[in-house]
């Protein structure tokens, strides 16, 4: 009898510290204390601009809208994509793909400029299954779709960045199909999720050491690259090898979810951030109305030196769930997964 007590004394307490890492690791503790510098410019009414790139010599956004919450509740529409004139006082927006024979369910995005008329745009899309969706932007107003890549390799694909006009890295973020699989990635924090590398015609896996692996971007002027994991509050630091393989440099400890990475001008990285996953998930889910949101900007100067700085956070009343804080200027674009339009932040 003493020793079956025993036994359950310790299952009980083995899932009491199972439960408790997952509130733990996932940040639900946090005391969400709203803070903003600057203030809301402008409210956008497009749902489901889950990703935002900025070209700042050409004066433009390009962003991408996927609308997750009529998916959820029965009411699926079609995705789209669209620039932003930011050298125009009122910010005016255009929509590029409404007249294409393309089905869209658009994620992760990734442009690169080719020359002073044209930008080779990479769009994560979820339609039709999983692929990359690969487009000519002229004069960053027209755009015109180039091809569809796909691959067993690209088979839960989150985001994507172009290191050329046919290369980019992209990540899977999950690496099982399984229930069990995916439990234990999103609750345990199990860490198999594949960055990829595509030359434009061979597929590398550079890395499967991140859970729940997401946003990624590439830094020429250091030759770098970072990859997100929200589930495990991080940025991992790459250097970029000639045959496109990775060289583990760094870890940077964000003490929130991350989620899609930017650049400014001066190198910092922005992100829009989870602080609290279990919150997003119900939200998702549509059992909350909304979810705690961050944006934190990050000075990486080099291997173990760096600073988190957050600049935004929201208890989900003027947005929630914030997946990209793409700057220009004295502004900063705010993406997010599900709501019904995103904001524009001025300094």
């Amino acid at each position: 009898m003493r020793k079956r007590f025993i036994v359950l004394l310790a299952i009980v307490l083995v899932l009491g510290l199972y439960i408790l890492y997952i509130f733990n690791s996932t940040g639900y503790f946090r005391k969400i204390e709203n803070k903003m510098q600057g203030s809301i410019l402008k409210e956008i009414p497009i749902a489901g601009v889950e990703d935002i790139t900025v070209d700042e010599d050409d004066n433009f956004a390009i962003f991408i809208s996927y609308d997750r919450a009529a998916e959820r509740d029965g009411n699926p529409k079609r995705g789209g994509i669209y620039t932003m004139d930011l050298g125009d006082e009122n910010l005016a927006v255009t929509a590029l793909s409404e007249q294409m024979d393309l089905d869209l369910l658009p994620h992760g995005i990734s442009l690169f400029q080719v020359d002073s008329t044209k930008h080779k745009l990479f769009v994560a899309n979820h339609a039709d299954g999983e692929s990359v969706e690969v487009f000519d932007l002229f004069h960053t107003d027209s755009l015109v779709h180039v091809k569809t890549i796909k691959d067993e390799m690209i088979y839960a694909i989150n985001d994507l960045v172009a290191v050329s006009e046919n290369e980019f890295y992209f990540t899977n973020d999950h690496y099982y199909e399984n229930t069990l699989g995916r439990l234990a990635e999103n609750y345990l924090g199990l860490a198999k999720c594949e960055t990829v590398y595509f030359d434009g015609s061979d597929y590398t896996v550079v890395d499967n050491s991140l859970a729940y692996a997401n946003g990624i971007n590439y830094d020429a002027n250091r030759n770098l690259l970072f990859v997100a994991s929200p589930r495990g509050f991080k940025i991992i630091v790459f250097s970029r090898l000639e045959d496109g393989k990775l060289d583990y440099l760094d870890t940077i400890d964000t003490g929130t979810g991350v989620d899609n990475l930017e650049f400014d001008k001066d190198g910092n990285i922005w992100s829009g951030s989870h602080p609290n996953l279990l919150a997003f998930t119900a939200y998702a889910k549509g059992k909350l109305p909304n979810a705690p949101s961050e944006i934190v900007k990050i000075d990486y100067r080099g291997q173990g030196d760096y600073s988190v700085e957050t600049t935004f956070l929201d208890d989900g009343a003027k947005v929630s769930a914030t997946s990209v804080a793409a700057p220009y200027k004295d502004l900063i674009l705010v993406g997010n997964v599900m709501d019904d339009h995103f904001l524009i932040l001025k300094n």
